[in-house]
């Protein structure tokens, strides 16, 4: 599994745990910043982490930010992408299983580095359960696309 990991100046050392985490974890991922001391605007890094998932080229996004708000917005405008904001484990498990999330967002200012771990390994531990969500996402996905047509 690849994973494209992003952030904004106030998620950056957020993003530096989990990025450790990934790392001890063995899996596979792309830093796409911020970097520190570099200050950006998060649509820029949200719209990147976004396409580079929707074009296929990563499996899953971890956007972070201060409330993940943000994150999730900018990337549920790229065409195929289901992004979810997550601060309980729950809700990061019925983001994949329920919602086939491909991307999980979530806020610096919000949740802590242990949650944020947590939150991480319940939602890549995590796949579409398709059953009684399926027809739910393919008419997400309907929706998208009669707004997005290439």
């Amino acid at each position: 599994m690849r994973i494209a990991v992003g952030c904004d100046q106030n998620a950056y050392e957020l993003k530096l745990i989990i990025i450790e985490h990934l790392n001890k974890a063995g899996i596979e991922f792309t830093d796409f910043g911020c970097h520190q001391g570099e200050i950006v605007l998060y649509p820029d890094v949200a719209h990147t982490v976004a396409k580079e998932i929707a074009d296929g080229k990563y499996d899953r996004g971890i956007l972070l930010c201060g409330t993940g708000i943000g994150m999730a917005i900018t990337a549920n405008k790229v065409p195929g992408i289901r992004a979810a904001t997550c601060h309980d484990v729950f809700s990061a498990e019925r983001a994949r299983k329920s919602n086939d999330a491909q991307i999980i967002t979530m806020g610096a200012q919000i949740i802590g580095s242990e949650l944020a771990k947590m939150l991480i390994d319940a939602w890549l531990a995590s796949e579409f359960q398709g059953g009684r969500s399926k027809p739910k996402v393919d008419l997400i996905n309907e929706i998208d696309a009669a707004y997005h047509q290439k």
